[in-house]
Parts: C-alpha cells; structure tokens; sequence
C-alpha cells in the first residue's frame, strides 16, 4: 500500500558522518547567533503566543477542530490570554478574501495564522462551538479506550449533511453506481489514455466488456519503493470475491532503488535480490487473469494503478467511496476498524500487509453494496475519525459517556464547567441558532451596524464572544466568473516573457536558467516576434516574482534580456499586489529558496541550530512521482531571523536564489487544485459579467468589494478596541447551495502577541521536517 501522505520525521543515519557547513555560512552564522544572544539577555514580560507553525503541516481546519480549538492549537503562555472573540463575515468565504484582497487590508496585516474551511454545514455556529456535539455524544455508549465501533453500531445524527449520503442518496446502491466517472478520474490523475504521462501504460484486460451490477470485484493493492526514477512497483496483491489471493508477487524495479520504504511496504534489499519478476511479467499476468468487466477495488487505487503503469475503465477508490469532507479521506486502517472492526497495519509488524490491505479493500466495498450510504452516515465516521486523532495525541475521546462530563472537550462544556456564558452577537434572522443552549448570552440586533454598536459594549464582560455580520450572497453566476478570473490571474501572475535571444541561442542552457528561479510547468518557445523569447509558467508565484527580480536586464550571450509579466486587465495592478502579499502577516517570518538539494536539506537536520529561530522546513514533493522538488519553505519565530538568514543562504558559496513568499500555504494548495479547462493563454481577455461592470461603474455601498473595504476597516476599529492578550478568530464561512460549494477562510492571531523571540522554555529545539505533496 502506497504510504499515506503525513509527516515524516528524517535523521541521521547511524555511523554516518555529518557534513560541515561552508566556511563562510559558518562565519555568518555565528555573528548571526551573537547578535540574537545580545537580544535574548534582555528580560521579556510573558504573553500568549501562538506558534509559527501552528498551520504549516495542515492547512485546513475541520468545524469539530474549531470547536475545540484551545486543545489543539500550540498556544504557549496560556494562563496570559485574557478571552476569546471570534468574528463571523457569513456569506463570505476564501473566495472573497482573495478576490478583494486589497480591500481586506487590516485582516491580511494583522493575523498571521490562516487556514482553509471545508464548505459550512446548515449548523455552522452549533458545529463550531459544540451545540450539537454535547447532544449527539450523550446518545453514543460507553466502549473502551483506543477503541473504536465496530458496524453493528448506529449514532443517532444528522443525516442531511452527511457528505456520503449527499452523494450516493440515502438508498442502497449498485455496483455500478460506485464506480469513479471518467471526470473523476480525470480529477483524482487516474491514469488515463488522454494523459501525456500515460502513453507507454497498457491496458488492464485483453479487451474491453461492459460493466454491471453483478461484474466481478477484486481487491488490488500494490507496495512501491523509491528508484532513481521515482516511485516504482516491488509487491502486487490482487484478491477475488470470496477472499481468496489469486496473484501475490514480489517485483524487481528496473531502475536503481535509493529507499525500499520498509517501514511502509516490508521489502528489504534481502528480500528482494533473488526476485527476477519484472513489471511486464505482472502485466502480463494480470491481462490474463482479469475479465473483460473486471472492477478493481483499492485504497488511494491511483497511485497502484500507476505503479503497474496500467489503464483500467472500471475503478471502485475506498478513500473516495466513503465520502468526507472536501479535501479530506479516511485512511484505510481507520476504516477497517470503523466499519469491518479488524486491526491491519499493526506497529509491531514490518511493512503493510499487501494481502490484508487488498482484502480489506474489497471487503469495504462490498460493505458498502450490502448495507447502503444510509447505514455508512449512521456510524458519524467524521466524529469517530476525530476521536481518534485525538487518541493519538494523548488526548481523552469524545465518545463515550464518561467523556461527556469531563470539561474542556468543546467551547459551552469549558464555559459551563466555570459557570460562565458565551456571547452571541447576530442579527435578528440569524440569532436561532443558538437560542436552545442554556449557556449562551444572545444579543438579537436589527442590523450589522447596531451589531457593531452592540460589541463595542459587550465583548468585554464575556470570556467568549461570537460577532456574526451577514452579507448577502453573490449570485450562482458571479461566483462562477469570480472563480474562475480568480484563478486565471494567479495563472498569468505565475507566467513570465523573458527575451530576445539570438536565434543561435542554446535552448537548454536557457531551461536551465529559468529553473533556477523554481518549478517550471511548461516553457514555450515564442517566434512571433524579430527575435525569438520564452513564454515561462511557473508552478508557483514565488518563482515568477524571483525570475522577474533576478533575471530582468542581466546579459545573455552578449545580448540583454527583459523579464516581465503578460499585460492584461487581471495583471494591471500586479505589482500592488505583489507588494502587499510579500507585506502579508503569514508571509513575514517565512523564507522561499530554489535550488536546494539533498546536502542542504540534510545539513539542516544535522546542525538544527545554525540557524536559530527556524521553527519548520517545508518541503514539497510531487504528487505523482514522490520526488522532493528543488525548493522549500523555511519558517522562523520573527521577520528579523528570517531576514538574516535569507540574506546568508543568498549570499556566495550557496548557489541558492530566494526571497520572501507570496503564497500561504492554504492558498497554494487551493490554486494547485484549479481545473486546466479553467486556464486560458496569457493576454486573452476576459470581459466581466454585466452585473458586476455596472456595480463597479457605480459603486454602490452593497457591492461585495465595497463591503470588504468598509467592514475590514470597522472590524479592525473593534479589534482595536480589545484587551491585549484576546485570542482573535476570523471566520469567513464559505457558502453551500444547490449549485456548489466554497470553501472557507479562517484567520487567527492574539492581539499584541509579542513577535520577539520567545523564551527557550516555549521554543521547540529543532525544526521540523514537512514532507508535503504539492497539491
């Protein structure tokens, strides 16, 4: 089984020597060291502080982690924070923050955290502070500890919103109507005749059938480890209806192996230096043992089905049948243990079970054929899945009855284990919600405006604030247009012209230049003009930003050279732009370099504190291959620890470029997921919707970029207005309707948290090591 996506921690290997840092970083490194020294004998008076890298591993934040937010967040000085406020702007979401970012001028300043927000449920302020939980929990019976339900065990919950039966309904289902689309496929890099990627990948069956309700199943799961070529195939497991492993083998890559990845797969250089199977040996063998109709079933089944380099049609992904949240899935060992109430992937075994994980595949999905979505949304996987993860870090469950009287579990049980109430500040129409709870203190105003009023005077007699203002949705068709010219504009941003070259020019040498600066997606040769210049899209803004700062009027083989941004309506005001997301609170304290290597990256392990105050390095990997790309992210305590250590890692003897980021990490990911239907060639223009031409023409006060402007401002008078040490919460909601969703945004920070480095006592001693897909 493919390893699951999380965080791996990497260290030194035994007996193997470290390597010295660079004369010259040394030397800088230690002025930089005694400068922080002097600073740090100063006495500093303890504030709450959050940590910097709070969201730099996950970048979405679930209701359920709201609701108890002060459990899990890295809040350090704790007994220092005076009360909680969380503002709510219902109707907005991430797509408005974006859209006007330079209306939304205080927020973006002021609040360094930020994260992604699945689409609201009907119960957004009750799923938040733990309304519905307190009820829901008191009808699930006691179990033991570390354990989890088994099938036979039902919740009584909302069904409505439950992400699975708003897909597939509430009624069993066929076969055929689990099987992933062609456009899904498509969506989760299924490999695909149409992919260029995917030419020399052969076909799964001999010829191609008809698919049923009663088409066979079978189970696939296949071990990979990591070659000079990327991930590749070393063990396949493929088990029929029944139980029953028709195929079980051990599989020699063709390339050399850099990492077997036993922890994950079991294989060891031992293990497999008789084996003589190749990857055409399993294909073969596959095409003769499946049926023409044959439905594969896996977990995460892509990434086997690439590992085979085979196209199948008729597909069945366990981690997209049992639906969650936008952006999220179940890992197969939690579903096995959820839904089958069987133990796999246990610790003390080496390497995943190859078999067992196929088997337990396939006995998934016939789970879910036999008893229905209905009977799926009764478990509240979501619920148990949250359960878990708190297990996992030390913390008491929420599922048992015992759990319910324990306080601190949500927001209203911490009140009311103190006695005190929570405060609800919302127009007259959105005050219901609330209204059952006995804890909570609801102000019902008749407009944002006297809701505004109404905070200045009461925020500060309560412990725990919700401000909720409401703005009207945009309509279906002008959030479609916003998405997508939104999307378009990070595009063109991300896209440099770069010429003239001679025509004699040596082309790859000119690659080679232009990568410097960070991930190319694609370089396109441009011979429209009187000497030829290079269309350039850069995965990502930074390396664009660098490659226009870097490169712009340097000489080329005797020739100098322009680097510049296409000129379109989108991009007319760029540069502003650019300016005010490298000036964003998130962005300040984190460092971008391209060009790193492997010798960089370990160096960094083995002498963590060269560079004090690095908190987090982030590195991205590709999403298909596993390879590490050739920049990172590197996040430290203060702006000043990461200016000087850019200025070192820039200077000579390091052959890196870098410069502070302009992309958050939940808007990176969120930019990598656009469709390619939605990209257009630079300098195609785009002309808005006459809806939104005329309200910018005329300005009206109730036009969404006018909203932004006017309420970033009073919300920040108000913020102003609060006791030092208040932990702050944002929340732009997202929106949820008939013809789609969007996510949210949340914002968070603690007024006058201090940006001076903390004392050691709170500071984690080394970085850590985030090995991230690039989404």
């Amino acid at each position: 089984m493919e390893p699951e996506r999380e965080r791996v921690e990497r260290h030194p290997k035994k007996g193997r020597k470290r390597r010295r840092a660079p004369n010259k970083l040394v030397g800088a490194a230690e002025a930089m060291r005694a400068r922080w020294n002097l600073e740090e004998r100063q006495p500093e008076a303890k504030r709450a502080r959050l940590s910097t890298i709070l969201f730099a591993e996950n970048c979405e934040v679930t209701h359920g982690q709201l609701c108890e937010l002060l459990n899990w967040c890295q809040l350090f000085h704790q007994n220092h924070l005076n009360n909680v406020v969380v503002f709510v702007l219902k109707g907005m979401s991430q797509l408005h923050f974006y859209r006007f970012y330079m209306e939304f001028g205080f927020l973006r300043k002021t609040f360094r955290h930020k994260f992604r927000l699945p689409p609201p449920s009907s119960n957004f302020l009750s799923d938040i502070i733990g309304l519905q939980k307190k009820q829901t929990t008191m009808n699930l019976p006691r179990m033991m500890e570390g354990s989890l339900p088994s099938a036979s065990l039902k919740v009584s919950v909302n069904l409505q919103n439950d992400p699975i039966i708003q897909k597939y309904g509430s009624k069993k289902v066929g076969l055929t109507r689990c099987l992933l689309t062609k456009e899904e496929m498509k969506t989760f890099h299924f490999p695909l005749q149409s992919f260029s990627d995917c030419e020399n990948f052969v076909p799964g069956t001999k010829c191609s059938g008809s698919v049923a309700d009663n088409s066979p199943l079978f189970g696939l799961d296949c071990e990979m480890c990591l070659t000079s070529k990327g991930r590749e195939l070393t063990h396949i497991s493929l088990v029929a209806e029944g139980g029953c492993c028709v195929m079980d083998e051990l599989v020699k890559p063709d390339n050399k192996i850099l990492d077997y990845l036993t922890s994950f797969s079991g294989i060891t250089k031992k293990i497999l230096n008789p084996v003589t199977t190749k990857l055409k040996d399993v294909q073969r063998q596959l095409k003769a043992l499946l049926p023409p109709d044959a439905v594969l079933v896996g977990h995460s089944l892509d990434l086997d089905l690439r590992a085979l380099k085979m196209i199948h049609p008729y597909v069945i992904d366990t981690s997209l049948l049992y639906v969650r949240e936008p952006g999220r899935r179940f890992k197969l060992k939690f579903l096995a243990k959820a839904i089958l109430g069987k133990d796999i992937q246990c610790p003390d075994r080496l390497g995943h079970d190859a078999t067992e994980d196929a088997r337990t595949t396939l006995e998934l999905a016939q789970y879910f054929l036999k008893y229905g979505p209905k009977e799926i949304a009764e478990l509240n996987l979501e619920a148990l899945a949250s359960d878990q993860e708190l297990q996992a870090t030390g913390q008491q469950p929420r599922n048992t009855t015992e759990v319910v009287q324990q306080p601190n579990t949500s927001v209203l049980e911490c009140l009311d284990s103190m006695g005190q109430k929570l405060l609800f500040l919302a127009r007259d129409t959105d005050a219901s919600e609330l209204s059952a709870s006995r804890n909570c203190h609801i102000i019902k105003c008749l407009s944002n405006k006297e809701v505004l009023e109404q905070a200045r005077a009461e925020i500060p007699l309560f412990p725990f604030s919700i401000v909720q203002f409401s703005f009207e949705p945009l309509s279906h068709s002008l959030t479609e247009e916003m998405n997508k010219r939104m999307r378009v504009k990070w595009t063109e941003m991300s896209t440099v012209y770069a010429g003239p070259f001679s025509k004699n020019c040596n082309l790859e040498s000119l690659k080679r230049l232009c990568k410097s600066c960070g991930p190319v997606q694609s370089i396109t040769l441009v011979l429209e003009t009187h000497q030829p210049h290079l269309c350039i899209q850069y995965e990502v803004l930074e390396a664009a930003q660098l490659a226009i700062e870097t490169l712009d009027g340097i000489l080329v083989e005797g020739t100098c050279i322009k680097v510049q941004r296409p000129v379109t309506e989108l991009t007319l005001d760029c540069d502003n732009l650019v300016d005010e997301l490298e000036r964003d609170s998130e962005n300040r304290g984190t460092i971008y370099l391209s060009g790193v290597s492997e010798t960089f990256k370990e160096h960094l392990l083995q002498q963590p504190s060269l560079f004090l105050g690095l908190e987090a390095l982030i590195l991205p990997k590709d999403l298909k291959s596993g390879k590490q790309k050739k920049y990172c992210f590197l996040k430290f305590k203060t702006f000043g620890s990461a200016q000087m250590a850019l200025d070192i890692l820039t200077g000579k003897g390091w052959k890196l470029k870098g410069k502070h980021p302009l992309t958050p990490r939940h808007l990176h990911a969120w930019l990598r997921g656009l469709p390619p239907e939605s990209r257009r060639p630079p300098g195609l223009r785009v002309i808005p919707p006459a809806p939104e031409q005329q309200a910018l023409q005329t300005l009206k006060v109730d036009h969404p970029k006018t909203a932004a402007w006017r309420w970033g401002r009073k919300i920040g008078k108000l913020y102003h207005s609060l006791c030092p040490g208040t932990l702050c919460l944002i929340l732009l909601p997202g929106t949820k309707s008939t013809h789609g969703s969007l996510s949210g945004l949340g914002l968070m920070g603690i007024k006058d948290e201090e940006e001076s480095t903390p004392n050691t006592s709170s500071v984690q001693a080394s970085p850590r090591l985030l090995h991230l897909p690039d989404k």
